[in-house]
């Protein structure tokens, strides 16, 4: 008889930390102490909180340990599971450089500043059920919401429950998935085949919400797919998902077959009639097809490109049929809204901004990982509370939303709520998720230039703005990165960003001088500082900084010399040292090794 379960992380960040050779190991170990009866591992995806991975959850008590080695498996066992003693020193505890502060505290995932905030809708099966068990998807109340539809809901009812909710796409742009399948449902009446597709194309930098879904809750997409078919009156779904993510694939492929053995997927489902099926297709990196028109150019078995629109998708879209295409947030959203209304939808979030919202918080912050929000939730709130604030008594800076269609956000406008409307009004986005916190070591000018060479790189060049526009963009940071820079090409960065907001072809385009504009807005003093003082504020582009020793500070230990790559440094031993400027390559290492803070960047 089962007594106790054990929740090994299968998600991405833990695989890459070693949580596979910890299930392996804990599987031997059970056996070895004859518990292999008594112990149910049971491998989940992503728990949110990576920072702390590789993570383990012993229930019924729901002790929750952190940062778990193979090492350390044994006494897992024998203590905890065999005698029921708790391994203190790998309890989490958030608060563990305080003195008053005790392991239990925090014994459990849900007693921790950083889920305390959350509610989790699209990751509620995250961490918590064997992705690739179809029969824990279904005990969570799986593939009810389906039935439900199949059996008490006509399409039109789908698709007013949708529109009632409010639920917009989490795609980025933010438009009203009801709306986008009303247009869909009410289109041809020719009985030709229409399709249900989801853009599993995460492109961003530092973004890795889509595929925790999928690596965690693939059921919950599936079974979402097969709702939005029926709504719309299509009988074949498609998942565009990027070959680099090899676990997502791997369980999409087992769920896929679980799902058509269940009767869930394929012919006659539930014994109504209705047909509906999904197959996979793989994206091979390309940034742009995350745009809803180059992704099905791509699933059509052509280059990925962007097609002008309108027509739009809904209309015009799958091998020139009406199609539906959302992201895979989106899809992680609609059983619940069947299963629990669009009034419970609705209750959460602003008035025009509803629900949550999930991001995966990277940069500057204490706890990295995935975080699910209600709409509405501040900026301050994520990063203070729930990310535990800026590492090593540092300040914040800024946060980059959207990627890099987005924008930053200054230290000033920290209080501002996290929902669709506010982000534009301050020149930010939404996106897709990622949210990137950033100190004040970072310097503006070349986050801009690091989204900007991004941008450059994965444009597919059909139209000119883009790919020539962004490039003459780039041109100019590089100058002003490199010394170089004129006062006048800080005006000639923000109208040649307007142009290319206004005439480029797809949302590629046209949100690729966000991270600049943004930066100008915010910033504009440390693009000033560039050109006019010759300068980097922040210390971080090397040909506008010089490093000096101190000779007050300066014990003469040789240290520095003995590490500079290139002489630059000389000086007898117990006497000050000093830097020749000519030969500086401003590596870093003479203040890496200096131990009496004598060295400094100007």
């Amino acid at each position: 008889m089962i007594r106790s379960h054990v929740l090994i992380c299968g998600g991405t960040g833990c695989t890459s930390s070693g949580s596979v050779a910890i299930r392996e190991k804990l599987a031997e170990e059970l056996k070895v102490m004859g518990l292999e009866d008594e112990v149910k591992i049971v491998q989940t995806g992503c728990f949110g909180l990576c920072a702390l991975g590789p993570i383990m959850i012993v229930y019924p008590e729901g002790t929750f340990y952190s940062r778990v080695t193979i090492d350390d498996v044994h006494e897992i066992v024998e203590e905890h599971l065999l005698k029921g003693r708790r391994v203190e020193r790998l309890v989490y505890n958030e608060k563990a450089d305080a003195q008053e502060a005790h392991a239990e505290e925090h014994s459990s995932l849900n007693d921790t500043a950083f889920y305390k905030k959350q509610k989790r809708i699209a990751l509620r099966n995250c961490g918590v059920i064997n992705p690739e068990n179809i029969d824990e998807y279904i005990g969570r109340d799986g593939y009810f919401a389906l039935a439900k539809v199949l059996k008490e809901m006509t399409p039109d009812d789908v698709v007013n429950t949708i529109l009632a909710s409010g639920l917009r796409g989490r795609g980025g742009a933010g438009f009203p998935t009801g709306k986008k399948w009303q247009l869909a449902k009410d289109l041809v009446k020719d009985g030709g085949q229409k399709y249900v597709a989801c853009n599993a194309d995460e492109g961003d930098p530092g973004a890795f919400m889509d595929r925790s879904v999928l690596e965690g809750d693939p059921h919950a997409v599936l079974e979402a797919m097969a709702i939005a078919g029926y709504a719309i009156g299509a009988s074949q779904g498609f998942i565009y998902v990027r070959a680099e993510y090899p676990i997502a694939i791997h369980r999409l492929e087992i769920a896929i077959k679980q799902a058509r053995e269940y009767g869930l997927l394929g012919k006659d489902i539930f014994g109504t009639g209705f047909d509906f099926d999904i197959e996979l297709r793989f994206g091979a990196g390309a940034f742009v097809c995350g745009e809803e028109t180059a992704l099905m150019t791509s699933i059509e078995g052509n280059r990925g490109e962007p097609r002008p629109r309108p027509p739009f998708p809904a209309v015009k879209g799958l091998f020139d049929r009406p199609t539906v295409l959302n992201n895979v947030e989106t899809y992680a959203n609609i059983c619940q809204i069947i299963l629990n209304g669009p009034e419970w939808f609705q209750s959460m979030g602003t008035e025009k901004s509803k629900g949550t919202k999930v991001f995966a918080l990277g940069g500057k912050i204490v706890n990295t990982g995935l975080v699910e929000v209600p709409m509405g939730t501040t900026l301050r709130e994520v990063v203070e509370e729930i990310g535990g604030g800026i590492p090593n008594g540092k300040k914040f800076k800024a946060a980059q939303t959207g990627g890099p269609s987005g924008g930053c956000i200054p230290a000033s406008l920290i209080d501002t709520p996290i929902d669709y409307d506010s982000l534009l009004e301050i020149g930010s986005m939404m996106g897709s998720g990622g949210l990137i916190v950033m100190d004040e070591s970072t310097c503006m000018v070349d986050i801009a230039r690091f989204f900007l060479d991004f941008t450059v790189e994965e444009s597919c060049g059909k139209c000119t703005p883009c790919r020539i526009g962004t490039k003459r963009l780039l041109e100019l940071l590089d100058k002003i990165i490199a010394g170089n820079g004129e006062m006048e090409d800080i005006d000639k960065l923000e109208e040649l960003c307007y142009h290319i907001k206004s005439t480029a072809l797809c949302g590629l385009g046209q949100t690729a001088p966000n991270p600049v504009l943004s930066t100008l807005r915010y910033f504009r003093d440390e693009y000033v500082a560039h050109v006019r003082d010759k300068k980097c504020p922040a210390g971080v582009c090397k040909n506008l900084m010089q490093f000096e020793i101190i000779a007050d500070k300066c014990k003469g230990c040789t240290a520095c010399a003995r590490v500079c790559p290139v002489g630059a440094i000389s000086g007898s031993v117990k006497n000050p040292h000093v830097i020749d400027v000519t030969k500086c390559v401003k590596c870093g290492a003479c203040i890496e090794k200096c131990k009496f803070g004598a060295i400094i960047k100007k």
